[in-house]
Parts: C-alpha cells; sequence; structure tokens
C-alpha cells in the first residue's frame, strides 16, 4: 500500500474519483477516513518511522539477551541507563501497537524508571504484548499474577502464561512450567514433567534451570541418577555466575563426585563464592589451600578461610581453627584461643570436638590434668557413637579415671567401640574377656578381639594373643 500512495496526491487516485461520481458524500468520507487511517498507521510502522521500530525492538532484544543470559541482574540500573535517551521512543512505539515497546513500557512502569512506579499499569502493558503472542511479555504478565503485582493474585493465570510464553521456547518461562511440575504449583506434581521442562530452558543456557537440572538428576527426580550429569550441568551454570552452581561444583572438584578429585580446581570454584559468606564453602577452600597448594603462605591463607566460617558457627571450621591455634601454625599459638574454638565445636555437639577437648584435659594440656571434666566430655562423644570417645570412656571406667571405676561399664563402652572397628577398644575388650573384667572369662571371645586388634597392628593384642595361644 505505502509505496503505490507515496508521492502521489491523495485525490489523483482514480479509485476515488469514480466513487465521488456514484456514492453519496456520507460514505465516501467513511472511506477516505478509513483509508487515510490505513495509509498513516502503515506509513508509521513500515514506512516514515520504521527506524524507529526497529531501534525498539533492538533494544527489547538487548534487553531480554541481559536479562536471560545473566545471572545476576540489576533491571532497574539497566533500564535506568538508557531512560534518557530511549524511554520516549519505547513509550511511542508501545502506543502505536509495537509489542517489543510495550514489554518495555512495562517494564519502565513496573520499576518506576522515567515515571512513576506503577505496578497495575506496568501489567496492563505487560497484556497488551501478551496479547500479541509476545512470549516475553506472557512470561512478565505470568509474573504479576504469581505475585499479585498490579494484578489480583492469581496461581492458574500464571500457570496460563508461563505455558503461553514456554511452548514458544522461552527459556524463563520454561524454567517456571518446570518448577511448577516439581512442586505441584497449581498443576498436579510431576518429576519427570518438571525435569523436561528444565532441559528445554538448560539447552538454551538458562542458568537456574541448568542448576535445577544437576538437582534432578544428583537426586533422581524425574530422570535417573547420574553423578556426570549432575557435575556437568552444575558447571555449565557455574560458568554462567550462579553461585550456588559455583559451591555445588567446587565441591564436586573437593571430593571427587562424578568428576575427578583436583583441589586445584576445587579452589577455583569456591573462591568465586567463599566472599559471599557460605561458611561451608569458606572451611572448604580453606582445606585446598591446606591440603591442595604449595604456595608459601597456604597455612595463613587455610586460617584465614576457617577462620571466617568458624566466625559464622561452622563447626568443622571451629575445630580446624583451634587445631592450628593449639599448633602455632599460620597463627600465633595460644592455648586460649584453642579451648575457646574447640569449645564453640563441642557445644554445636560436635563428637570430634567433644573428644579432642576430652584428650586435652585428660592430659593436661590446658593446664593441670582435669579427668572429671575429660570424661564429661568423652561422654558426649561416646554418646554421638563416636568409637574413640567410647573406648576412652571405656578406659576412664576400666581404671575410675574422673569417674568411679565400673569394669562392666568399662565393657559396654568398649564393645560399642569394638563393633565400630576401633582397634583399641577391641583390644580392651579382648583383655576384659580375657581377665574376666566385668563380664566372664571366654578364651575364645578374648582371642576373636585380640586377633581384631592385632589385625590392626595392635602390638600389646598380639602379645597377650600369642600368649594365650600358647597356653
Amino acid at each position: 500500500m505505502v509505496c503505490v500512495g507515496r508521492g502521489l496526491g491523495l485525490w489523483d487516485f482514480g479509485l476515488f474519483r469514480v466513487q465521488s461520481a456514484c456514492m453519496p458524500n456520507r460514505i465516501l468520507y467513511g472511506l477516505c477516513s478509513c483509508f487515510l487511517a490505513l495509509f498513516f498507521w502503515d506509513s508509521f510502522v513500515n514506512g516514515a518511522d520504521e527506524p524507529l521500530a526497529e531501534t525498539v525492538k533492538k533494544d527489547f532484544r538487548d534487553f531480554i539477551n541481559y536479562a536471560t543470559q545473566n545471572y545476576e541482574v540489576d533491571i532497574k540500573k539497566y533500564l535506568e541507563a538508557r531512560k534518557k535517551e530511549r524511554f520516549a521512543d519505547w513509550k511511542k512505539a508501545s502506543e502505536v501497537g509495537i509489542p517489543e515497546g510495550q514489554f518495555l513500557c512495562g517494564e519502565c512502569y513496573f520499576n518506576g524508571i522515567g515515571i512513576p512506579e506503577n505496578k497495575a499499569e506496568a501489567a496492563a502493558w505487560f497484556r497488551k504484548a501478551a496479547e500479541q503472542e509476545n512470549a516475553e511479555g506472557q512470561w512478565r504478565l505470568g509474573m504479576c499474577y504469581l505475585y499479585g503485582q498490579g494484578v489480583t493474585k492469581n496461581g492458574a493465570e500464571a500457570t496460563k502464561w508461563f505455558r503461553k510464553a514456554a511452548e514458544q521456547g522461552f527459556a524463563p518461562s520454561q524454567h517456571e512450567i518446570g518448577f511448577a511440575y516439581f512442586r505441584g504449583r497449581n498443576v498436579p506434581e510431576n518429576k519427570t514433567e518438571a525435569a523436561k521442562w528444565y532441559l528445554k530452558a538448560a539447552e538454551q543456557g538458562f542458568a537456574p534451570s541448568q542448576y535445577e537440572l544437576a538437582l534432578c538428576y544428583l537426586r533422581a527426580h524425574g530422570v535417573s541418577e547420574d553423578e556426570r550429569e549432575a557435575s556437568k550441568w552444575f558447571r555449565k551454570a557455574a560458568e554462567q555466575g550462579h553461585r550456588n552452581a559455583q559451591s555445588e561444583i567446587g565441591k564436586r572438584y573437593f571430593y571427587g563426585i562424578g568428576i575427578p578429585e583436583d583441589k586445584t580446581e576445587a579452589a577455583k570454584w569456591l573462591s568465586k563464592n567463599a566472599e559471599h559468606g557460605d561458611a561451608e564453602v569458606q572451611f572448604l577452600l580453606g582445606r585446598c589451600y591446606l591440603e591442595g597448594s604449595d604456595a608459601p603462605n597456604a597455612t595463613e591463607e587455610a586460617v584465614n578461610w576457617f577462620r571466617k566460617a568458624a566466625e559464622q558457627g561452622n563447626a568443622e571450621a571451629q575445630v580446624k581453627l583451634a587445631e592450628h591455634c593449639f599448633k602455632g601454625e599460620g597463627v600465633p599459638k595460644s592455648e586460649t584461643e584453642a579451648i575457646k574454638w574447640y569449645r564453640k565445636a563441642a557445644g554445636q555437639g560436635h563428637a570430634e570436638a567433644q573428644y579432642t577437648l576430652g584428650m586435652h584435659f585428660y592430659k593436661g594440656r590446658f593446664g593441670p590434668e582435669d579427668k572429671t571434666e575429660a570424661v564429661s566430655w568423652f561422654r558426649k562423644a561416646a554418646e554421638q557413637n563416636h568409637a574413640e570417645g567410647q573406648y576412652r570412656l571405656g578406659w576412664c571406667y576400666l581404671f575410675g579415671h574422673g569417674i568411679r571405676r565400673d569394669d562392666v561399664e568399662a565393657v559396654e563402652w568398649f564393645r560399642k567401640a569394638a563393633e565400630q572397628g576401633n582397634a583399641n577398644g577391641q583390644h580392651l575388650l579382648g583383655e576384659c574377656y580375657a581377665a574376666g573384667w566385668g563380664v566372664l572369662e571366654n578364651r575364645e571371645e578374648a582371642t576373636k578381639w585380640l586377633r581384631k586388634a592385632a589385625e590392626q597392628g595392635v602390638k600389646q593384642a598380639a602379645d597377650l594373643l600369642r600368649e594365650i595361644e600358647a597356653n
């Protein structure tokens, strides 16, 4: 139409000359008005303002790429930087029905960029874009319904619009549909269907879906358990800056889960997230420096990360920090600091810390021996099934150290330790059977337990075993 009408006087068209002769003026006027409206509309969209439409569409594509391909984004900051020179164009495009402009105008109203924030107006513009099959507009309208922003909260409506966008291949909406099926949010729970939608989005590079898909493979949710696939998708998400994925891939390199163990690679990924305050990540990063780095200041770096994690209450890190304070490795030697951190970990129920604290009191490493205090800590560890704590508590009962002697009680704790494979517990349980301490003398049982201890290298058990067998 445009190429016909441009450059000609409108009344030069033969169509109108014929019609003017045979039609009433009212009808002719109406036809002319319609033609003029169509002419100038087409002129705007495809003609005189064609560069504007293309520019707005480019702005739209840039915005969507920014919002979906970068895991951590600041939408308001992005729009704020462009509002002065672009908002007028977005508004103009939206008013003549260009869906990309409607979407961008909705975002400006939603975030209060260039105009006062107005969620209802934002939802109205998202709806205009959505009704023109703009997938991004459908997604944003779904989000408005999901959280009740500018519209009445309605989960079913949210899912409807998410699905429309998802079926057009828009990754964030595919993720939302996957999440809906995973949690049973407004649809019947279906982990298989969830994994299917996560995969669709993940294959487009959408980091949140890559992370969720990795978890599906890790926990056999809707797919077969597969540690390698889990590691693959964790890494893809991590490479896009997904913090949880960075932590997970770091842990997997640290422990060698689904990928070969590599402390250097583990440190690389863990360090990306450690500064954000994840205590477990900080603790593991400290271990990477301690166990997998030959840097001159590796021990100091390790202690630095142990302290950061310990101060957040990570019991494992508190124990490590206490060990370094006690030995003076990477930090000035301080028994006061050591006992402080051991107590913090022990107070959280950390069995190894409780046992170690008991040993320090038993041997008087923090001052005079205090076997009564030692027994209290051995008992706490023993009751958590800590084998060495059980053996030590049995020892205290057998010899009356810090508690009244009780051979029967001693045998019970030696047995608990022995059955967990503790060599010292096996040795003492064998001795009790050989001597009849707290249990009826039994050569066969004595031989059985002494042999187990001897096979683990306990010399006293081997000597007693030879003596028993020689008689």
